[in-house]
């Protein structure tokens, strides 16, 4: 049994959800290959290629995937299925990232298989557990196609060491480049603090923070905590942040070690995006809100009172 493994990465480093993924497979036994497609990513290479359980690293370095467009990774994917390990690889995953998510529907449909999203758990090699309604009931999903087609959910694995590997590494010198779209540009938002799915802390806002102003008020209280700011769909919605700092079933999903909810009455589709954080501290005003529920510390107070008195304390 071999599986291939998407790499996540920006052509420079290799994303940690890469690692959360390489445990999946790892849960799964087997030979596990990575696959780094893009360009000019030899140093992405190099640090799959010292993943620790990773047996070999395939890279298909070529201008078709520079941008990891997905019309032209899938089909490269969809070819190696039939080439893993000289039979065939037996699973494909990859993390349920933006690319993850729009690589692998396609790959499935080109093998004819279906697709197993967001995996939390590994019960046997075609045996798996994710979340459905919004988190609320896991289903357990057995499969019995030839490939299996997987996005794993980076929350519900431990990452592997990204050192003490040292696979073998080759070349693709395959190029499918389908036309049918070409990368025109991106603006990517810049800032000090941690990326929101890779923090170890997130203190995030909604409603109860009234207007986009007073979040400076988390800014102050995330920098000294050196956490990430988050923000409820609510708060988004109202225009208070951009929608990239949106935790909860239609944003990002995050499982820190202190998740801090200040202001966020805990709408189950923002208790799905974070109840899996080991640590949750809620401030809220409202002594019957939700949040509460699930919340390991809660502070009923005023959030323009206390979060300043906190910011005092650190």
């Amino acid at each position: 049994m071999t599986i291939l493994v998407i790499a996540e990465h920006d052509n420079t480093v290799v994303a940690p959800a890469t690692l959360n993924t390489v445990a999946a497979a790892a849960e799964i036994g087997g030979d596990i290959h990575v696959l780094v497609a893009g360009q000019g990513a030899g140093a992405v290479a190099e640090a799959a290629a010292k993943i620790a359980g990773v047996a070999k690293v395939l890279v298909a370095d070529n201008a078709a995937y520079a941008h990891q467009l997905p019309e032209n990774v899938a089909p490269l994917v969809a070819a190696l299925a039939h080439e893993g390990g000289g039979t065939g690889y037996s699973h494909i995953l990859a993390a349920a990232t933006s690319n993850g998510k729009n690589i692998l529907p396609r790959v499935a449909a080109q093998l004819d298989v279906d697709q197993i999203s967001e995996i939390i758990s590994v019960e046997s090699a075609d045996t798996f557990k994710r979340p459905i309604y919004a988190g609320n009931a896991i289903a357990t999903v057995q499969s019995n196609a030839a490939v299996k087609v997987i996005t794993v959910r980076a929350t519900g694995f431990d990452p592997v060491a990204a050192e003490g590997g040292s696979a073998a590494v080759e070349a693709v010198v395959a190029a499918h480049d389908a036309g049918t779209s070409s990368f025109v540009g991106e603006e990517l938002a810049k800032s000090d603090r941690p990326e929101l799915t890779a923090a170890k802390i997130v203190v995030s806002g909604g409603r109860g923070m009234q207007n986009g102003d007073n979040f400076k008020h988390l800014y102050a209280l995330a920098d000294k905590l050196g956490a990430a700011v988050g923000a409820s769909r609510a708060a988004v919605d109202a225009g208070f942040v951009p929608n990239d700092m949106q935790v909860g079933q239609t944003g990002k999903i995050v499982a820190p070690q202190l998740y801090i909810a200040v202001g966020i009455s805990g709408a189950i589709q923002h208790l799905a995006g974070m109840k899996d954080s080991k640590v949750i501290v809620a401030i809220n005003k409202d002594e019957e809100a939700p949040i509460f529920q699930v919340a390991d510390y809660g502070l009923v107070a005023d959030l323009f009172e206390a979060v300043p008195q906190l910011q005092q304390l650190i």
